[in-house]
């Protein structure tokens, strides 16, 4: 399977890229996982909402132009679904068996997601109903991605 995770901004925090990049090469053995960064567009501290919508619209391009034409696409809200670990594991199963081998998991900026990047969604899921910072979604993120495999194998891991 090729996971590919795409992001806007760049991560800076040490901490954060080391976590990340000892779960990706977790993930070695099971799928290759590519990560992707966009940019992140400049915007003012204090914006109008015309102005949030322009950023979100920017982002969203650069993020589409990225995505692969048969990947599905598993855009991270707030307002998306709720999945346990087990069910985001059976959903990564179900793609695999089905022959869905392109998975893109999308992380929008610290506005959000631009409604185009919504709607070309396959499954929008929600990692709860507090905000985090984009930068560590992306940690939790591919641990749960990790940890899907790891339950799909029937491998132990720790609770």
């Amino acid at each position: 399977m090729n996971i590919q995770i795409i992001t806007v901004g760049k991560l800076k925090e040490t901490y954060l890229v080391q976590g990340i990049a000892e779960y990706v090469k977790r993930l070695g053995p099971y799928a290759k996982v590519q990560i992707v960064e966009v940019p992140d567009e400049k915007a003012p501290e204090s914006m109008s909402a015309a102005e949030e919508v322009q950023v979100k619209q920017r982002e969203g391009e650069r993020i589409l132009a990225k995505l692969h034409a048969d990947a599905y696409v598993v855009a991270l809200a707030i307002d998306g679904k709720p999945l346990s670990s087990e069910e985001l594991a059976r959903q990564v199963q179900d793609l695999a068996t089905y022959g869905r081998s392109q998975v893109a998991f999308v992380i929008g900026g610290s506005l959000g997601l631009a409604p185009e990047v919504l709607a070309r969604a396959d499954l929008k899921l929600s990692f709860g109903r507090m905000t985090l910072p984009h930068q560590l979604m992306r940690l939790v993120l591919v641990e749960q991605v990790y940890r899907a495999f790891k339950i799909m194998r029937g491998e132990p891991y720790h609770k």
